[in-house]
């Protein structure tokens, strides 16, 4: 897979829990400006009362709309429902795992932290306390302030529906590690990174598509390059 104008991927960005496709805004205008074709998609679990299977069939149907290849970026509990969608799908040539869930079959984001299904698991996880320093410590106060607005609840059930498939055992794949992250830890990302065929690093915190949109945009073309070897 060469990079030139001709044969690039497109770039498919998979947000994480209580965000949208909205956070992406300031990535892919760096990518559009150097050429990238970008799709984005909202999942449902953010906000509505859906599952894992319910947002990778929004990942699988966006993923059939677009022509050649397709590098599939998913940052936190977005790895999940692409995790299970990449499993379907033949155009994809290379998931990056954003301080994400690359999880294994028969784990759930809840039960991969060790915690127990809650109570009400068809009910909504508030949107955190917090979630300036918690998602967005390093990008501009009007920047994170601005997108902690936007946060809606997340569906419980998202966290708590197990993987029944896991592409990135056949679709090679890096995973992105967050330095600074105060959502997921980087001891943890480190772990988990370990399924991955090639790990980066970032010194910055959950939201590098915020604080660092061209550093981020210009390691994933790093990794796409890479990745065409």
């Amino acid at each position: 897979m060469s990079t030139d104008d001709t044969a690039r991927p497109a770039f498919l960005l998979v947000h994480g829990a209580w965000h949208g496709s909205w956070c992406w805004e300031p990535l892919t205008s760096v990518l559009h400006a150097d050429g990238w074709e970008t799709r984005t998609v909202d999942l449902p679990s953010a906000g509505r009362k859906a599952g894992v299977q319910d947002d990778a069939r929004v990942v699988l149907e966006e993923l059939a709309r677009i022509d050649g290849p397709v590098v599939v970026v998913a940052h936190s509990y977005g790895g999940v429902p692409v995790t299970q969608a990449v499993a379907e799908a033949s155009s994809v040539a290379h998931i990056v795992y954003l301080a994400a869930y690359q999880l294994e079959l028969g784990e759930s984001v809840l039960g991969r932290h060790g915690a127990p299904v809650p109570p009400d698991p068809d009910g909504f996880r508030p949107v955190p306390d917090q979630p300036v320093p918690l998602f967005y410590a390093d990008a501009p106060e009007a920047d994170a302030e601005a997108a902690a607005a936007r946060l809606v609840p997340q569906s419980t059930r998202s966290f708590t529906d197990t993987v029944t498939a896991a592409g990135w055992h056949t679709v090679p794949s890096t995973y992105i590690v967050c330095e600074q992250d105060r959502a997921l830890s980087p001891r943890f990302q480190e772990d988990i990174a370990t399924r991955a065929g090639a790990v980066h690093r970032l010194a910055d915190s959950h939201s590098p598509f915020l604080s660092m949109p061209g550093r981020f945009a210009a390691l994933l073309t790093k990794i796409v390059q890479e990745s065409a070897r």
